[in-house]
Protein backbone atom coordinates (compact mmCIF):
# COMPACT_ATOMS: atom_id res chain seq x y z
CA UNK A 1 0.00 0.00 0.00
CA UNK A 2 1.25 3.45 -0.93
CA UNK A 3 0.30 5.44 2.17
CA UNK A 4 1.61 8.90 2.99
CA UNK A 5 3.72 9.09 6.16
CA UNK A 6 1.63 12.05 7.37
CA UNK A 7 -1.42 9.80 7.61
CA UNK A 8 0.46 7.40 9.87
CA UNK A 9 1.68 10.36 11.91
CA UNK A 10 -1.87 11.55 12.48
CA UNK A 11 -2.97 8.01 13.33
CA UNK A 12 -0.16 7.68 15.88
CA UNK A 13 -1.15 10.87 17.72
CA UNK A 14 -4.85 9.95 17.79
CA UNK A 15 -4.09 6.38 18.88
CA UNK A 16 -1.68 7.54 21.60
CA UNK A 17 -4.04 10.10 23.10
CA UNK A 18 -7.35 8.45 22.11
CA UNK A 19 -8.54 11.96 21.36
CA UNK A 20 -9.03 13.70 18.01
CA UNK A 21 -8.93 17.11 19.69
CA UNK A 22 -5.69 16.36 21.57
CA UNK A 23 -4.11 15.06 18.37
CA UNK A 24 -5.05 18.28 16.56
CA UNK A 25 -3.30 20.31 19.29
CA UNK A 26 -0.15 18.17 19.12
CA UNK A 27 -0.03 18.39 15.32
CA UNK A 28 -1.09 22.05 15.08
CA UNK A 29 -3.84 21.24 12.59
CA UNK A 30 -7.62 21.47 12.78
CA UNK A 31 -9.71 18.66 14.28
CA UNK A 32 -11.54 18.29 10.97
CA UNK A 33 -8.17 17.74 9.23
CA UNK A 34 -7.37 15.02 11.76
CA UNK A 35 -10.72 13.32 11.14
CA UNK A 36 -10.28 13.52 7.38
CA UNK A 37 -6.79 12.02 7.59
CA UNK A 38 -8.07 9.09 9.65
CA UNK A 39 -10.94 8.50 7.19
CA UNK A 40 -8.44 8.51 4.31
CA UNK A 41 -6.16 6.05 6.11
CA UNK A 42 -9.08 3.75 6.97
CA UNK A 43 -10.20 3.82 3.33
CA UNK A 44 -6.71 2.92 2.09
CA UNK A 45 -6.32 0.11 4.65
CA UNK A 46 -9.86 -1.10 4.12
CA UNK A 47 -10.71 -1.41 7.81
CA UNK A 48 -11.94 0.88 10.60
CA UNK A 49 -9.18 1.83 13.03
CA UNK A 50 -11.23 3.60 15.71
CA UNK A 51 -14.58 3.16 17.41
CA UNK A 52 -15.98 6.65 17.85
CA UNK A 53 -18.65 7.63 20.37
CA UNK A 54 -19.73 10.86 22.00
CA UNK A 55 -17.83 10.02 25.19
CA UNK A 56 -14.63 8.31 24.06
CA UNK A 57 -12.49 7.01 21.24
CA UNK A 58 -11.27 3.40 21.20
CA UNK A 59 -8.97 1.44 18.91
CA UNK A 60 -10.40 -1.43 16.92
CA UNK A 61 -8.40 -4.69 16.84
CA UNK A 62 -6.98 -3.55 13.50
CA UNK A 63 -6.08 -0.19 15.06
CA UNK A 64 -4.33 -1.85 17.98
CA UNK A 65 -2.33 -4.05 15.59
CA UNK A 66 -1.33 -1.08 13.45
CA UNK A 67 -0.26 0.91 16.53
CA UNK A 68 2.08 -1.92 17.60
CA UNK A 69 4.01 -1.36 14.36
CA UNK A 70 3.65 2.39 13.98
CA UNK A 71 4.74 3.31 17.52
CA UNK A 72 8.27 1.81 17.28
CA UNK A 73 8.68 3.39 13.83
CA UNK A 74 7.69 6.83 15.13
CA UNK A 75 10.06 6.50 18.08
CA UNK A 76 12.87 5.41 15.77
CA UNK A 77 12.31 8.46 13.55
CA UNK A 78 12.29 10.73 16.61
CA UNK A 79 15.54 9.25 17.91
CA UNK A 80 17.12 9.59 14.48
CA UNK A 81 16.16 13.26 14.31
CA UNK A 82 17.60 13.87 17.78
CA UNK A 83 20.89 12.19 16.90
CA UNK A 84 21.19 14.14 13.64
CA UNK A 85 20.63 17.38 15.55
CA UNK A 86 23.45 16.40 17.91
CA UNK A 87 25.98 15.48 15.19
CA UNK A 88 27.53 18.95 15.15
CA UNK A 89 26.85 19.60 18.81
CA UNK A 90 29.58 19.00 21.38
CA UNK A 91 26.93 18.18 23.96
CA UNK A 92 25.44 14.73 24.38
CA UNK A 93 21.77 14.17 23.65
CA UNK A 94 19.07 13.24 26.14
CA UNK A 95 19.44 10.03 28.15
CA UNK A 96 16.29 7.99 28.75
CA UNK A 97 16.48 5.02 31.13
CA UNK A 98 13.78 2.66 32.38
CA UNK A 99 13.94 0.46 35.47
CA UNK A 100 11.79 -0.68 38.36
CA UNK A 101 11.46 1.41 41.52
CA UNK A 102 13.55 -1.12 43.43
CA UNK A 103 16.39 -1.18 40.90
CA UNK A 104 16.40 2.61 40.68
CA UNK A 105 16.56 3.08 44.43
CA UNK A 106 18.97 0.33 45.42
CA UNK A 107 21.24 0.15 42.37
CA UNK A 108 20.97 2.94 39.82
CA UNK A 109 21.08 6.16 41.86
CA UNK A 110 24.91 6.30 42.34
CA UNK A 111 25.49 5.80 38.60
CA UNK A 112 22.90 8.40 37.65
CA UNK A 113 24.58 10.79 40.09
CA UNK A 114 28.00 10.11 38.54
CA UNK A 115 26.64 10.63 35.01
CA UNK A 116 25.02 13.90 36.05
CA UNK A 117 28.29 15.10 37.62
CA UNK A 118 30.19 14.32 34.42
CA UNK A 119 27.54 15.64 32.02
CA UNK A 120 25.47 18.23 33.92
CA UNK A 121 23.91 19.62 30.74
CA UNK A 122 22.50 16.31 29.52
CA UNK A 123 18.77 15.92 30.24
CA UNK A 124 18.02 12.64 32.03
CA UNK A 125 14.63 10.94 31.88
CA UNK A 126 13.80 7.96 34.08
CA UNK A 127 10.68 5.87 33.54
CA UNK A 128 9.71 3.53 36.36
CA UNK A 129 8.10 0.27 35.28
CA UNK A 130 8.23 -3.41 36.12
CA UNK A 131 11.11 -5.31 34.54
CA UNK A 132 8.68 -6.88 32.06
CA UNK A 133 7.14 -3.53 31.13
CA UNK A 134 10.63 -2.09 30.67
CA UNK A 135 11.16 -4.58 27.85
CA UNK A 136 7.99 -3.32 26.15
CA UNK A 137 9.29 0.26 26.34
CA UNK A 138 12.61 -0.83 24.84
CA UNK A 139 10.95 -2.74 22.00
CA UNK A 140 8.80 0.30 21.21
CA UNK A 141 11.90 2.49 21.00
CA UNK A 142 10.69 4.72 23.84
CA UNK A 143 13.85 4.38 25.95
CA UNK A 144 17.59 4.08 25.31
CA UNK A 145 18.52 1.63 28.05
CA UNK A 146 16.68 -0.58 30.51
CA UNK A 147 18.08 -2.09 33.69
CA UNK A 148 16.19 -5.27 34.44
CA UNK A 149 16.21 -8.48 36.40
CA UNK A 150 17.35 -11.54 34.52
CA UNK A 151 15.90 -14.07 33.75
CA UNK A 152 13.09 -12.06 32.18
CA UNK A 153 10.63 -14.09 30.11
CA UNK A 154 9.61 -11.02 28.12
CA UNK A 155 13.13 -10.20 26.90
CA UNK A 156 15.11 -11.64 24.02
CA UNK A 157 18.61 -12.40 25.33
CA UNK A 158 20.10 -10.61 22.29
CA UNK A 159 19.01 -7.36 23.98
CA UNK A 160 21.42 -7.85 26.90
CA UNK A 161 24.32 -5.43 26.53
CA UNK A 162 26.12 -6.26 29.77
CA UNK A 163 25.59 -8.13 33.02
CA UNK A 164 25.98 -5.66 35.89
CA UNK A 165 25.84 -7.74 39.05
CA UNK A 166 24.36 -10.87 40.58
CA UNK A 167 22.13 -11.03 43.62
CA UNK A 168 20.35 -13.53 45.82
CA UNK A 169 16.63 -13.59 46.61
CA UNK A 170 15.78 -14.25 50.25
CA UNK A 171 12.84 -14.84 52.55
CA UNK A 172 12.65 -12.48 55.53
CA UNK A 173 10.38 -12.45 58.57
CA UNK A 174 10.04 -11.07 62.08
CA UNK A 175 11.00 -13.90 64.48
CA UNK A 176 8.85 -12.37 67.20
CA UNK A 177 5.78 -13.31 65.14
CA UNK A 178 7.24 -16.37 63.37
CA UNK A 179 9.81 -17.98 65.74
CA UNK A 180 10.24 -20.96 63.38
CA UNK A 181 12.16 -18.79 60.90
CA UNK A 182 15.22 -18.78 63.16
CA UNK A 183 15.87 -22.37 62.08
CA UNK A 184 16.53 -23.79 58.63
CA UNK A 185 13.26 -24.27 56.74
CA UNK A 186 12.19 -26.21 53.66
CA UNK A 187 10.21 -24.62 50.85
CA UNK A 188 7.28 -26.81 51.88
CA UNK A 189 7.38 -25.37 55.42
CA UNK A 190 7.60 -21.85 54.03
CA UNK A 191 4.62 -22.49 51.76
CA UNK A 192 2.53 -23.02 54.88
CA UNK A 193 3.20 -19.46 56.06
CA UNK A 194 1.57 -16.27 54.73
CA UNK A 195 3.89 -15.25 51.88
CA UNK A 196 4.31 -11.59 50.94
CA UNK A 197 5.63 -10.99 47.43
CA UNK A 198 5.56 -8.72 44.41
CA UNK A 199 2.71 -8.53 41.93
CA UNK A 200 2.22 -11.55 39.66
CA UNK A 201 3.40 -9.58 36.61
CA UNK A 202 6.87 -9.04 38.07
CA UNK A 203 9.91 -11.12 37.17
CA UNK A 204 10.44 -11.81 40.89
CA UNK A 205 6.98 -13.34 41.23
CA UNK A 206 7.48 -15.32 38.04
CA UNK A 207 10.82 -16.58 39.38
CA UNK A 208 9.43 -17.78 42.73
CA UNK A 209 6.40 -19.43 41.10
CA UNK A 210 8.79 -21.34 38.84
CA UNK A 211 10.94 -22.42 41.80
CA UNK A 212 7.92 -23.72 43.72
CA UNK A 213 6.60 -25.44 40.59
CA UNK A 214 9.92 -27.28 40.21
CA UNK A 215 9.52 -28.51 43.79
CA UNK A 216 5.87 -29.47 43.15
CA UNK A 217 4.55 -26.94 45.63
CA UNK A 218 1.61 -24.57 45.37
CA UNK A 219 2.39 -20.90 45.83
CA UNK A 220 -0.60 -18.92 47.08
CA UNK A 221 0.62 -15.50 48.30
CA UNK A 222 -1.18 -13.78 51.15
CA UNK A 223 -0.28 -10.37 49.68
CA UNK A 224 0.95 -9.32 46.24
CA UNK A 225 2.15 -5.73 46.11
CA UNK A 226 4.13 -3.41 43.83
CA UNK A 227 6.79 -2.33 46.32
CA UNK A 228 9.59 -4.32 47.96
CA UNK A 229 9.89 -1.62 50.62
CA UNK A 230 6.25 -2.16 51.57
CA UNK A 231 6.81 -5.91 51.69
CA UNK A 232 9.65 -5.30 54.16
CA UNK A 233 7.43 -3.06 56.31
CA UNK A 234 4.64 -5.65 56.37
CA UNK A 235 7.08 -8.42 57.25
CA UNK A 236 8.42 -6.26 60.08
CA UNK A 237 4.97 -5.90 61.67
CA UNK A 238 4.36 -9.64 61.40
CA UNK A 239 1.93 -10.01 58.52
CA UNK A 240 3.98 -12.74 56.89
CA UNK A 241 7.25 -13.84 55.35
CA UNK A 242 8.44 -11.61 52.51
CA UNK A 243 10.35 -12.63 49.40
CA UNK A 244 12.74 -9.91 48.21
CA UNK A 245 16.18 -9.36 46.61
CA UNK A 246 18.90 -9.36 49.25
CA UNK A 247 20.19 -5.90 48.29
CA UNK A 248 16.90 -4.41 49.58
CA UNK A 249 17.60 -5.32 53.20
CA UNK A 250 21.16 -4.10 53.69
CA UNK A 251 19.85 -1.04 55.53
CA UNK A 252 16.50 -2.48 56.64
CA UNK A 253 17.40 -5.51 58.75
CA UNK A 254 15.99 -4.16 62.04
CA UNK A 255 13.61 -6.71 63.64
CA UNK A 256 13.94 -9.02 60.62
CA UNK A 257 15.67 -12.36 60.07
CA UNK A 258 16.83 -13.80 56.76
CA UNK A 259 15.45 -17.31 56.60
CA UNK A 260 17.94 -20.08 55.93
CA UNK A 261 16.41 -22.52 53.45
CA UNK A 262 17.29 -26.20 52.95
CA UNK A 263 16.82 -25.89 49.18
CA UNK A 264 19.06 -23.27 47.63
CA UNK A 265 17.66 -20.48 45.48
CA UNK A 266 19.57 -19.92 42.21
CA UNK A 267 21.07 -16.41 41.98
CA UNK A 268 19.73 -13.87 39.50
CA UNK A 269 21.35 -10.96 37.68
CA UNK A 270 20.83 -7.32 36.94
CA UNK A 271 21.48 -6.57 33.28
CA UNK A 272 21.60 -3.51 31.07
CA UNK A 273 19.74 -3.99 27.79
CA UNK A 274 19.46 -1.99 24.58
CA UNK A 275 17.59 -2.62 21.34
CA UNK A 276 20.01 -4.34 18.92
CA UNK A 277 18.24 -2.92 15.86
CA UNK A 278 18.20 0.71 17.01
CA UNK A 279 21.19 3.08 17.00
CA UNK A 280 22.55 3.92 20.43
CA UNK A 281 23.13 7.60 21.16
CA UNK A 282 26.33 9.03 22.61
CA UNK A 283 24.67 9.72 25.98
CA UNK A 284 23.52 6.10 26.30
CA UNK A 285 27.00 4.83 25.42
CA UNK A 286 28.54 7.18 28.00
CA UNK A 287 26.13 5.96 30.68
CA UNK A 288 26.80 2.30 29.89
CA UNK A 289 30.53 2.92 30.29
CA UNK A 290 29.91 3.96 33.91
CA UNK A 291 28.07 0.77 34.83
CA UNK A 292 29.87 -2.29 36.22
CA UNK A 293 30.37 -5.25 33.93
CA UNK A 294 30.71 -8.90 34.89
CA UNK A 295 32.94 -10.81 32.49
CA UNK A 296 31.70 -14.37 31.99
Amino acid sequence: MDINYELYKVFYHVASSLSFSEASKQLFISQSAVSQSIKTLEKKIGQPLFIRSTKKVQLTPAGELLLQHIEPAMNLIRRGEEQIQNVNDTRLGQLHISASDTICRYFLVPYIQKFHELYPDVPIRITNATSKSCVDLLEQGKVDIIITNHPNSRMNTSYITQTLTTFQDVFIANPTHFPQVTKEMTFKEISGLPILMLDKNSTTSEYLHQIFLEHRLDLVPAFQLYSNDLLIDLARIGLGIAFIPDYCIKHSSRDLTVVSTKEKLPPRSLVAATHPSLPLGASAEAFLSLLPKIIH
